[in-house]
């Protein structure tokens, strides 16, 4: 067998077996192989076994990699995020440290409002140059997939602008963009009162976001003082009939039933859901749809944490840990800092957090049948780590512990 790349000497967590995410205790099982070998040919992964089976195989290969016993992932996935904006919000700190609450702060004008202003006053190149710089920080990290959701224009040109400048970041740089439309990320200061009239307005943007092939998914922030229960159901319930799949902001501050909607509208993914009734959870567990938690915002909004262990043991759910990137609740591209978090706030294992930023936020994102595993035919995407420990990746947290990053079996880092 001839082949490209061919990596040796490896622990290799391969997340392989079966088809969709992991739930519950299944996300302990990540295909450990002690003395793996992975190989490449072209973009994808054509050879994964051990070196018993890889000397059976007699494989001969361009580039012969002895990692010497690191170990060796599918690179990892960031399924949200909110890449493309302007501008920062520093000085929100000192309003939290006075006590202030992410809505009294949204609704004095700053919060979403500020970041709007900022990303509809940049140019296009201003924001490229801006989301150039998180994704090479991404990138050194071991991300080699990202969502970005837009929403930080509330209006028609920026909205385009922003996954505009997406769609071009996807051509120019090694790291996969998925696209998500979030125009109703909150209700606009000349809309105040008049929110169905705001919605009607984005649906019309998803119908040009559709024929542009701007954007995969559409999302909508379901929570008190932004859009309600129906008017997000009517919202998502439009955007599917357009063709999109579903996301939704929910539950992230008070139990309005987000999380219930997104088990309804058999939503691809329900996000943050940290207020979620337990009876929400059980549904989504239940009708497929995958738990995205955002460890880092709660922590920089000094919240309480999701409820992970319920979503996994109780309810048996299919948990994605992401970053949550954005200006103003989690300023932050580490998504390794959030695997940390995620075992020491959320009490899960490195295990079930490896799988929760690999196989599961594939599918998270709609590219489970071909990232998120190391298995023959699919992307070569991979991430080699300077430990041969996965517990000491979140338990030397703070720090980069990336040894080299394989995208489509080229090496980029």
């Amino acid at each position: 067998m001839k082949l490209d790349v061919l990596i040796t000497k490896a622990r290799l967590a391969t997340l392989a077996g079966g088809r969709g995410p992991f739930c519950g205790r299944a996300m302990r099982n990540i295909g450990l192989i002690e003395e793996g070998v992975i190989g490449f040919r072209g973009a994808q992964i054509a050879f994964v076994g051990d070196t018993a089976e890889a000397e059976r195989a007699r494989i001969e290969a361009d580039l012969i990699l002895d990692v010497e016993g690191r170990l060796v992932t599918p690179g990892l996935i960031d399924a949200h995020t909110h890449l493309v904006h302007a501008g920062s919000r520093e000085n929100e700190l000192v309003l939290k440290l006075q006590g202030k609450s992410y809505l009294e702060i949204l609704q004095e004008g700053g919060g979403i409002h500020a970041t709007v202003r900022a990303t509809r006053s940049a140019s296009e190149e201003d924001l490229e140059q801006r989301a150039s710089r998180s994704l090479r920080s991404m990138l050194l990290q071991g991300v080699t997939t990202v969502e970005a959701k837009s929403g930080y224009g509330l209006d028609r040109d920026t909205e385009l602008k922003q996954l505009n400048v997406a769609k071009r970041l996807n051509q120019l740089q090694p790291i996969e963009i998925v696209s998500t439309f979030l125009g109703p990320h909150a209700v606009p200061e000349s809309h105040i009162g008049r929110e169905e009239d705001f919605l009607n307005e984005m649906i019309k943007v998803a119908m040009e976001v559709k024929e542009q092939n701007l954007a995969e998914f559409c999302d909508i922030f379901c929570e008190n003082g932004v859009f309600s229960l129906a008017q997000s159901r009517h919202y998502l319930s439009v955007c599917r009939s357009l063709g999109f799949q579903l996301k939704i902001h929910a539950d992230e501050l008070e139990p309005l039933g987000g999380a219930g909607l997104a088990a309804e509208l058999r939503a691809v993914t329900a996000d943050h859901v940290v207020a979620a009734k337990p009876g929400d959870l059980m549904a989504c567990a239940q009708s497929g749809v995958i738990l995205v938690l955002l460890p880092g915002t709660s922590w920089n909004l000094g919240s309480k944490p999701a409820n992970a262990r319920f979503i996994l043991d109780e309810a048996q759910g299919a948990v994605a840990i992401a970053t949550d990137y954005n200006p103003g609740s989690c300023p932050s591209e580490s998504l390794q800092l959030m695997m940390a978090f995620a075992v020491n706030q959320y009490r899960m294992t490195p295990e079930e957090v490896l799988t929760a930023v690999t196989r599961n936020a594939a599918w998270a994102v709609g590219r489970g049948d071909r990232i998120g595993s190391l298995e023959v035919g699919k992307q070569a995407d991979v991430c080699i780590w300077d430990t041969a420990s996965l517990a000491y990746i979140p338990y030397h947290f703070g720090t980069n512990h990336i040894w080299a990053v394989f995208k489509r079996g080229q090496r980029v880092v």
